[in-house]
C-alpha cells in the first residue's frame, strides 16, 4: 500500500515557516513527506531538513519522496518530543519546526494497522511498531473505570461509562481482538437514537484509545514546551492540530511561553523577572479554506498556530 497523505494547510505552513534556502528545518511528523517536500523545494543544497517520525513506514515513504531534492536530509526515527535527539541531529539551532499532529491518511486507510473502525483488523493502533502498549492491551487489560476515563477525557464521548461497561462485559467471554468486534460493542452501548446523528458512533472511542496507546497528549505537551528552545532568533514553530484536546495544549503552552511571569496576579508589577523569548505570528489559529475542505474533508478540523523566537 502506498503512503498517500494530503498535506493540510500546505500553502499556509510554507508561508508561516518562511523557509530560508540555507536554513535547517525540522518536520517532526514527516509522514509521507508532503510538507517536507515543500520545505526541501525551498532549500538550497546547503539547507538541511530533519525529517522525524515514530512510524518507520512513514520514514521510508518520506525518504523515497524526498530523494529528488538536493538539500541535505536527515531521517530520524524518534518522537517529535525527543528534543535531545533532534538537537543532536541539527548540530545547533534551527530556523523552523513543523508538527502536523494526529493520525495520517495512510495509517487510517491501512487495515493492518488497526486504527480505523471502517476496516476489520487486529487491535493495534501503534504509530511506532516497537512500542509495547497496543489497543488490544488497553481494551482487554484496563479496568472499567480506566476505560471510562480515557474514553471520556480523550474521546469527549458522552456515553463513555456505558461503553466501558459494555466492553468489560463483552471481554469476559473472550478477549476483544479486532476492530470489527470493538465497533460492534460500541454501537451496542450507544442508544439507537443517539447513533442517528453526528459522526460514526465508534469515532470518539477509537480516537481515545489511539491517543492512550501512543501517549499523544503527553508527547505534545512536552514538545510544545521544549521545541521552541531549539529555535534561533527569528526561527518559527508551526503546529497543526485536529481536535480540541490538541489545540488546547498547544494554545496553553504557547500562552505560557508568551507570558512566563509567575508572580501572583494580585502583584501590581512583575518581580519574578521572567520575560518572554517569543512572539505570536498568528493572533487566531489559521484554518483551511472552504476550497481545501471540499477537496480534503479530513482537513476541516485543522488549526495552525505559529510562534517566532525573538
Amino acid at each position: 500500500m502506498e503512503f498517500g497523505h494530503v498535506p493540510v494547510l500546505f500553502d499556509e505552513v510554507m508561508e508561516a515557516l518562511a523557509v530560508k534556502p540555507e536554513g535547517t528545518y525540522v518536520d517532526g511528523t514527516a509522514g509521507g513527506g508532503g510538507h517536507s517536500s515543500g520545505i526541501c523545494e525551498r532549500l538550497s543544497d546547503k539547507g538541511h531538513l530533519i525529517a522525524v517520525d515514530r512510524d518507520t513506514e512513514a520514514l521510508a515513504a518520506a525518504k523515497k519522496k524526498l530523494d529528488p531534492y538536493g538539500c541535505r536530509k536527515t531521517f530520524l526515527h524518534a518522537n517529535y518530543s525527543d528534543t535531545a535527539a533532534i538537537a543532536q541531529a541539527a548540530g545547533g539551532k534551527v530556523q523552523g519546526i513543523l508538527l502536523d499532529l494526529g493520525v495520517s491518511s495512510y495509517q487510517l486507510d491501512n487495515p493492518e494497522r488497526g486504527f480505523s473502525y471502517m476496516n476489520d483488523a487486529p487491535l493495534d493502533m501503534r504509530m511506532d511498531a516497537s512500542d509495547r502498549l497496543t489497543a488490544y492491551e488497553v481494551v482487554n487489560g484496563y479496568s472499567e473505570e480506566e476505560l471510562a476515563r480515557i474514553i471520556k477525557d480523550y474521546g469527549e464521548e458522552r456515553w463513555a461509562r456505558r461503553i466501558a461497561e459494555f466492553i468489560v462485559r463483552e471481554r469476559k467471554d473472550s478477549p476483544i481482538d479486532s476492530t470489527d468486534r470493538l465497533t460492534g460493542v460500541i454501537k451496542a452501548a450507544i442508544p439507537a437514537k443517539a447513533r442517528r446523528t453526528g459522526p460514526h458512533p465508534a469515532k470518539r472511542t477509537f480516537q481515545a484509545i489511539r491517543i492512550e496507546v501512543n501517549d499523544e497528549l503527553g508527547h505534545l505537551r512536552e514538545a510544545a514546551e521544549k521545541l521552541p528552545d531549539l529555535l534561533e532568533s527569528g526561527g518559527r514553530i508551526a503546529i497543526i492540530t485536529f481536535h480540541s484536546l490538541e489545540d488546547r495544549i498547544v494554545k496553553t503552552e504557547f500562552e505560557r511561553r508568551l507570558d512566563p511571569c509567575t508572580c501572583p496576579k494580585e502583584f501590581p508589577v512583575c518581580v519574578c523577572g521572567k520575560k518572554t523569548d517569543v512572539k505570536r505570528v498568528t493572533r487566531k489559529p489559521v484554518v483551511p479554506s472552504q476550497e481545501e475542505t471540499d477537496k480534503n474533508p479530513r482537513a476541516r478540523s485543522a488549526k495552525l498556530r505559529v510562534l517566532e523566537k525573538l
